[in-house]
């Protein structure tokens, strides 16, 4: 029997030939699958970004925190409220309630001022007594750190009007009200303090004053020492006017309106001495 080796070798090449064909067939059909899937399945990334919740921006700008509402600072001596039996109050026995015995009280009039008030604070912290400062509203606008600086070391924060009218007893009663109550507002704002304490420029009382004063809650507030020391009289003069001073007096002083160079020096006299008789300089 005679082979045919040529005819089976060539029905074997084309065997091959269409299992190649075949085999490349399938392996397209699973590749355009996959590729299928790959288009419907979400990607890693897209997972982790679906599932990252977008974080909320901060404000650009936040507001401030709200300020703390003003309130009075009692005297040195008591938490209650002072009322007054007699008014204007120039001795400390017309307070009550009435301080300790052989108290004094330093009143400071006409500042905040940039040259001397900075100097008198020192010269009663190197004492190591409170004052009560009677304070301009113009210069409390002008100057509110260092307002904020007498507010801080713990004296008596009070209202001298807004722009020290002179004539404050002869003018309108809408003038006075203005006077008055924009230096309360002004200080309440940049102090943190309501004012209790009121003093006439030049201790120019009228009806109309005393009336206003008491609308606003205050204690209208004279002096019983004045060594007139805005005049500039010498630091000897003033030193003497100051050791006059005895228990209950309210003593007046400046550190606003002019060079106060005399002021500072004749306290820084007076006041040991003052206290070597046994007096306590106390706030209101």
């Amino acid at each position: 029997m005679e082979v045919d080796l040529a005819g089976e070798a060539s029905q074997l090449a084309s065997r091959l030939a269409s299992r190649r064909e075949t085999l490349w067939l399938m392996g397209a059909a699973i590749g355009l699958t996959a590729l299928a899937a790959d288009g419907v399945r979400p990607s890693s990334d897209s997972r982790a970004s679906a599932a990252t919740t977008p974080r909320a921006r901060p404000a650009a700008n936040p507001p401030p925190p709200p300020k703390p509402v003003p309130k009075p600072r009692p005297a040195a001596w008591t938490p209650a409220k002072l009322t007054a039996l007699k008014t204007p109050v120039s001795d400390l026995s017309q307070l009550s309630p009435a301080p300790p015995p052989k108290s004094i009280a330093l009143t400071i009039d006409d500042g905040p001022n940039p040259r001397w008030t900075p100097r008198m604070l020192d010269l009663l912290a190197e004492e190591e007594i409170h004052a009560t400062f009677f304070i301009i509203g113009e210069q409390v606008k002008e100057y509110p750190k260092l307002t904020r600086r007498i507010a801080d070391a713990g004296h008596q924060i009070c209202n001298h009007t807004e722009t020290h009218p002179i004539s404050i007893a002869g003018l309108s009663t809408k003038r006075v009200r203005k006077e008055i109550a924009d230096a309360h507002d002004r200080i309440a704002d940049i102090t943190g303090i309501v004012p209790q304490y009121f003093r006439s420029p030049g201790g120019a009382w009228s009806k109309t004053v005393l009336e206003l004063t008491a609308e606003h809650g205050m204690l209208p507030i004279d002096w019983a020492v004045d060594p007139r020391d805005w005049a500039q009289p010498g630091v000897g003069r003033i030193r003497r006017s100051l050791l006059k001073g005895k228990e209950g007096d309210i003593v007046l002083c400046h550190d606003g309106g002019g060079d106060r160079s005399q002021t500072v020096k004749a306290l820084k006299g007076a006041i040991p001495k003052l206290k070597k008789r046994g007096l306590t300089f106390v706030a209101l």
